[in-house]
């Protein structure tokens, strides 16, 4: 086996380089995760805290209603919607409507059927609905009503 022999100013700029590259990296995620990629940052804690640090917003627990529309080749539909947070994490959900239309009545009801195991566990943050079992255009009622719910929870 052949071995070679490096410059020690190539193995110097090959490692200031590398930190580099690990800075920017650590720029890229958010400030919780930099300190963890540096190796300076602690374990965070799962408390009400831990929302601030990750950028996220910060909502009081409870249970909160919205009403959000959305257009149909059809009609305007209106749909309500109930979220139950815990640490701005979705605990439970509940979505009814009043269909206008009786392929909205169909699409209406996949959409309550399916949207609990979309949404339930998730931050709040995190929710943006799109097709939800088979229906795609409830989620943009769906959406409306959680920013309003945003809103109403902010702490």
């Amino acid at each position: 086996m052949m071995s070679m022999s490096v410059p020690s100013s190539v193995r110097k700029s090959a490692a200031v380089v590398g930190v580099a590259g690990l800075l920017v990296l650590a720029g890229c995620s958010g400030p919780a995760d930099a300190e963890d990629a540096a190796g300076t940052g602690a374990e965070s804690d799962t408390g009400s805290d831990s929302q601030s640090s990750s950028g996220a917003g910060e909502y009081a627990d409870g249970t909160y209603t919205a009403d959000g529309s959305y257009q149909t080749p059809e009609t305007v539909e209106q749909i309500s919607v109930t979220l139950t947070l815990e640490d701005g994490i979705v605990t439970d959900v509940e979505v009814s409507g009043d269909p206008q239309a009786r392929e909205t009545e169909q699409y209406q009801g996949q959409f309550i059927d399916g949207i609990a195991e979309e949404v339930v566990g998730v931050s709040i943050d995190e929710l943006d609905v799109s097709r939800v079992a088979g229906s795609s255009l409830t989620g943009g009622g769906f959406n409306a009503a959680v920013e309003e719910i945003k809103d109403q929870a902010a702490a």
